[in-house]
């Protein structure tokens, strides 16, 4: 198939994460026989040095025209206290796409049982997905800024709700069958809209899956204390940046986690959820993992390539069963691999894998 990506590599450590993607992609695409075209662009950072704004404007379009985006990461203390905000950016991003679902999959691997500060007994069989509503709430809402003042709007419509608590609960049917709401709901008024509408859109249309409610500070206890018990967690985009990075300690390191951003549109949005790392920019020893894992959803989400993208997530394990990782989770008795090892790595497996399934298809 022939497919065209854009590539927004960003800031920090994002250009070496999004380097090692777009190999892997090219990699995928000589095996299977696809024709993947790759546009590169400036977000973040790298943006507001090229032509001081956050992202352009002909970006935008070239994104909005494409097939899948990947995004490596925005910000630095570089641009700290400017008027224009690296953030923006992205913020700008998920709007012009309309990726109102963020889908983070939390799956600890044992090789990244030692790296948590959670005991490995609450890990073994953690198998959760996070869907964090994108493009409303807090951050979008009108904002005054003053020096003795400043506030910050939470708006949400009953629509807003109502379509991704749909698309989570579409994910939970096709899983263990359980929907779980994070809300504060004791407190916030946009958090009781929340509540009753994914009570209606769950009453109407999914009878048969089973809906848990949690506030949202229980919900940051259970989710180290009972991790297991989850399978499909929605909430606002607030609580649902706040809470996926808390899970990305179940992994070892939030370099192991991937997103898939999703709307109604053409383009998906695909980006690791860790931030630009300024301290290791440059050092070639980024975990390149959660931004390869992103891809894999890429191939998945946005091109419909089931095999191609299982492959690289068989690559991926086959690696950490290996202890093959950069030094956020190797041991301190294990050799550490640079970004670009840990890419070579992925790659080979993937070849391998698909050499094997060759072998054994011939018999």
């Amino acid at each position: 198939m022939k497919a065209n990506v854009m590539m927004l590599p960003g800031d920090g450590v994002g250009p070496e994460v999004s380097a090692a993607v777009e190999k892997v992609l090219v990699e995928v695409a000589r095996i299977w026989g696809h024709d993947f075209s790759f546009q590169h662009g400036l977000i973040g950072g790298a943006s507001i040095d090229a032509c001081g704004e956050a992202v352009s404007t002909a970006t935008l379009q070239a994104c909005q025209a494409s097939d899948a985006v990947f995004l490596g990461a925005v910000g630095g203390p570089k641009w700290d206290g400017g008027e224009v905000r690296p953030e923006q950016g992205l913020l700008a991003l998920r709007k012009a796409l309309g990726v109102y679902a963020n889908i983070r999959p939390v799956h600890p691997h044992p090789s990244g049982f030692a790296a948590s500060p959670i005991r490995p007994d609450r890990l073994r069989g953690v198998d959760l997905l996070f869907v964090r509503e994108l493009t409303g709430g807090i951050y979008f809402g009108d904002k005054v800024e003053g020096a003795d003042k400043a506030s910050d709007l939470c708006s949400y419509s009953a629509d807003e709700v109502a379509r991704v608590v749909r698309r989570a609960a579409q994910l939970a049917v096709g899983r263990r069958g359980k929907l779980t709401l994070v809300d504060k709901a004791n407190v916030m008024a946009t958090s009781r809209l929340w509540r009753q509408v994914t009570e209606k859109v769950m009453a109407e249309e999914f009878p048969s899956l089973e809906l848990e409610v949690l506030l949202v500070d229980a919900a940051a206890m259970h989710l180290l204390s009972r991790a297991r018990d989850f399978d499909v967690i929605v909430t606002d985009n607030l609580f649902g940046d706040i809470l996926t990075d808390e899970a990305s300690m179940l992994c070892g390191s939030m370099g192991m986690m991937p997103s898939a951003s999703l709307g109604d549109g053409r383009a998906s949005l695909y980006e690791p959820i860790h931030g630009s790392a300024p301290d290791i920019a440059g050092q070639n020893v980024a975990n390149p993992i959660g931004a390869i894992l992103s891809g894999a959803m890429l191939l998945e989400y946005s091109l419909g390539l089931l095999e191609e993208a299982r492959a690289v997530r068989r690559a991926v394990n086959a690696c950490l069963d290996h202890g093959l990782v950069t030094r956020d989770l190797a041991a301190m008795d294990q050799t550490a691999l640079s970004t670009k090892q840990v890419t070579q790595e992925v790659i080979d497996q993937v070849n391998g894998c698909v050499i094997q399934n060759q072998v054994a298809a011939a018999y």
